[in-house]
């Protein structure tokens, strides 16, 4: 798998290098340990055709959501390396394809996102994908900031 020195970069962000550790700690029987990071991550990138061709009718795919789930996950440990608070992600996906992540600290939602169209959940490309991961981390460690007290109760 041949990247660019955009994708390259992203491997080495804080974000990626969570949801890599999350990817390869869900990996109970080996199978995923010889495969590059690249490899790992692989689908999480969709094109913009790709996504043209996947039908929004139906059940979300299982592997779909678990990849919802890693991102997310990834989102939340990211924040606990940042802030050292435990953050619990919770994810509600109708059959549809839509619904709700909301992400708590203590008793704070520091992050709430209303997710849709999951049948076609995907970045342009690992850059994209380590910088929309880290949006979110910054918004959550952001809110975590302006609500300290309520975070520590």
């Amino acid at each position: 798998m041949t990247l660019s020195a955009e994708d390259s970069a992203a491997l080495q962000t804080p974000f990626l290098r969570s949801l890599v550790g999350l990817i390869r700690a869900n990996d109970t029987y080996g199978a995923w340990e010889g495969k590059s990071d690249a490899i790992l991550l692989a689908d999480f990138i969709v094109t913009k055709e790709q996504r043209r061709e996947i039908p929004i009718i139906g059940d979300p795919d299982p592997d779909i959501l678990w990849r919802v789930e890693m991102f997310y996950a990834a989102v939340g440990l990211a924040f606990e390396k940042s802030t050292g608070a435990i953050a619990s992600p919770m994810m509600k996906i109708g059959h549809e394809g839509f619904g709700r992540v909301l992400m708590t600290a203590g008793r704070l939602v520091v992050l709430s996102k209303t997710v849709r169209d999951v049948h076609r959940f995907g970045f342009d490309s690992l850059a994209r994908l380590a910088e929309q991961g880290a949006k979110l981390v910054e918004d959550a460690v952001a809110t975590a900031n302006r609500f300290p007290d309520v975070m520590a109760a």
